[in-house]
């Protein structure tokens, strides 16, 4: 039987035995490490690509400076159309049907070629009517001519034998009186037979405008009638009435019109060389000539249009094409051999901006170099309309930045603007 010092002896604490070491954290911690990475990676992946991906720029390609043939240096480039001086929509002067359409588009016609004729029973009654009226005037002033004449004899056997006093004096008179009337009676038909002249010349003048003919020598552009047709003059029947045969254009007529800003037309003058490309022939150029400043500006463009003349012609030249021309220096036939060939690239006009660098404003342009931003000095050159020249820093084919905002810095990530 235990006593009470047995007892207290099991309530005493045993601290010869080791205590239990306390369970490990690594788990913990590699736990929280895992939980980091991942958070980590799903926030780039954001960043890359469903985040902010840079800022937004304009870009534009370097251009190179293209030599001219004649050897001349460029003050100023443009674009403009090739535009005819001579065009017409040819119609017939009379409302009518049309019986017959004889051209067709691109065919050439010569001046005063029939084109087309309409429906002639019309105006072809008419000259009959008018013929059918000039030949009764012509009868009647006929009939009142022969009367006239024996009324002249009558007068002149009644005054010989009034003298003699063969005849009453009142005889004479009514002799007289007759022969003064038929003489009235001969000039009224007289100007009615001039007059139903002149209705069958207009008539004839009818039956000619049923004919549809070119009015000057040229091409044929658009054919807008088909037989069967109502032609007019003017519109009529709530537009389905045609206004025209077709288009016809004087190819030797075709010139150049450009809108020049405002601010550089100080550089054009009258019979100013010029050097025109069209885009369809990058690699033809044509001399041409500046014919005329219109001398009025477009306030809605602050443009002033120039017209310029081909020196050449060409059947590759048709109107409305798009063309790029370049204004020259007027310089010395012997000269142009020993010109020198154009140096730098065209950027647009505000690509060029400045920057501090090393503590100095430089002209720099933007270079987009692996979706980075660059600032790159270059010397800059002379203003051409919308672009200006960069003569060194710039390789033709660089993708410049246009316009770039004064919060873009040297290394900032863009995204290239996608041209509308």
């Amino acid at each position: 039987m235990n006593t009470n010092a047995d007892l207290l002896k099991e309530l005493r604490i045993d601290r010869s035995a080791s205590a239990e070491p306390p369970p490990s954290r690594r788990g913990l911690w590699l736990g929280l490490l895992a939980v980091a990475v991942v958070v980590g990676l799903g926030a780039g992946g954001w960043a890359l690509f469903g985040g902010e991906d840079g800022i937004e720029v304009q870009t534009a390609a370097a251009a190179p400076i293209a030599a001219t043939s004649s050897g001349a240096a460029s003050v100023l480039d443009a674009t403009g159309y090739v535009v005819p001086r001579r065009i017409a929509t040819v119609s017939a002067k009379v409302t009518g049907k049309v019986r017959e359409v004889l051209i067709e588009e691109g065919m050439r016609v010569e001046a005063g070629q029939i084109m087309a004729t309409l429906d002639p029973i019309d105006a072809d009654s008419a000259r009959t009517l008018a013929v059918s009226q000039l030949e009764a005037a012509r009868s009647q002033a006929g009939s009142v001519q022969a009367q006239l004449k024996e009324a002249e004899v009558n007068a002149t056997r009644l005054g010989q034998l009034v003298g003699q006093k063969l005849v009453s004096r009142q005889q004479y008179d009514q002799a007289i009186a007759v022969r003064d009337s038929l003489r009235a009676q001969l000039a009224t038909a007289q100007r009615n037979t001039q007059v139903s002249s002149d209705s069958l010349r207009i008539a004839d003048n009818g039956v000619d405008n049923t004919v549809v003919r070119a009015p000057f020598a040229g091409i044929i552009i658009a054919k807008s009638a088909q037989p069967g047709e109502i032609i007019s003059p003017s519109a009529a029947g709530g537009g389905f009435t045609r206004t025209g045969i077709g288009t016809i254009v004087d190819m030797d007529s075709l010139e150049i019109e450009v809108d020049v800003n405002e601010a550089y037309i100080g550089k054009v003058q009258p019979k100013m060389p010029v050097e025109a490309t069209l885009n369809a022939y990058p690699d033809w150029k044509i001399p041409a000539e500046v014919i005329a400043i219109i001398p009025t500006a477009d306030r809605s463009k602050a443009t002033v249009k120039v017209r310029i003349a081909f020196k050449q012609r060409d059947s590759r030249i048709v109107p409305d094409m798009g063309v790029r021309v370049s204004f020259l220096d007027q310089i010395k036939p012997d000269a142009a051999a020993s010109a020198p060939r154009p140096v730098g690239v065209l950027v647009p006009n505000n690509a060029v901006t400045q920057r501090a660098v090393d503590g100095k404003d430089t002209d720099v342009v933007f270079v987009v170099e692996d979706r980075k931003a660059v600032a790159t000095p270059v010397q800059a050159g002379e203003v051409r309309g919308e672009q200006r020249v960069v003569l060194s820093g710039l390789a033709p084919g660089d993708t410049v930045v246009s316009g770039p905002p004064s919060t873009l810095q040297d290394g900032a990530e863009v995204v290239e603007k996608t041209a509308e």
